[in-house]
């Protein structure tokens, strides 16, 4: 997905989507297949349909507080609903761990370094406090607490055998990376070089230095063609 935010979702079913935003803000291919590991993990572990079995239950469940009257059936209703939205993260927090130690065994097994899995974490809860609003409400959830940090290394250290060598970057993925940050910059300077609306634009005439008058036309055509991006046409 063409977006800067940092994110990666994953759906049931298996429907999969990276933002730009995370290919540009990892440093290697290994990190963004840490992210995408994990990802796949809630996918496989059926994550998504599971909690949602769980909150179907839990309404049922508070079907016969409404018969009960009075300030007692209230208060019940009141503490159910605090207590099944906190159950519910106690559960999200369970999926998460779940999910590192799959994504981790994932990566191990595709040939990726499982280090960078972690490290990759580490940056986003770094840029989070850095920059708040760079990563996605949803995506915020996965950067890794200090538990959940001591239990990846654990697991790559006990459960992991080393090997001679991992796969860390390949030429394919910097050549992406080359072309969305080329992309971008281009964005940010046709932005820059956009005038304030409302405000007239000072062209200088011919004779005057080296710089020649502007051509609309000329610079809406070479525009189109720094853009490289497939344009889908209509026939």
């Amino acid at each position: 997905i063409d977006f800067e935010e940092i994110n990666a979702l994953s759906l049931p079913g298996g429907f999969f989507f990276v933002n730009s935003g995370l290919v540009l803000n990892s440093d290697n291919e290994a990190q963004l297949a840490g992210a995408m590991a994990h990802e796949i993990a809630h996918v496989a572990a059926r994550h998504g349909t599971r909690n949602a079995t769980r909150g179907q239950i839990a309404n049922i469940a508070t079907l016969p507080t409404i018969f009960w009257g009075g300030w007692i059936g209230y208060g019940v209703r009141q503490a159910i609903g605090v207590a099944v939205p906190l159950g519910f993260i106690q559960f999200s927090k369970g999926f998460e761990r779940e999910a590192d130690s799959l994504g981790l065994q994932y990566l191990y097994k595709t040939g990726y370094d499982p280090n960078e899995f972690v490290t990759l974490f580490e940056k986003l809860e770094s840029l989070q406090k850095k920059r708040p609003g760079t990563i996605s409400k949803f995506f915020s959830t996965h950067p890794m607490p200090q538990d959940r940090i001591a239990a990846a290394q654990k697991e790559i250290q006990s459960v992991l055998p080393p090997t001679n060598q991992y796969v860390v970057n390949t030429s394919e993925f910097l050549a992406v990376k080359a072309r969305l940050e080329g992309m971008y910059s281009r964005r940010v300077r046709k932005d820059q070089e956009k005038p304030e609306s409302g405000r007239p634009t000072l062209r200088k005439g011919p004779g005057s230095g080296k710089i020649e008058p502007q051509d609309d036309k000329k610079d809406k055509k070479k525009d189109e063609d720094e853009d490289d991006r497939p344009v889908l046409k209509r026939r």
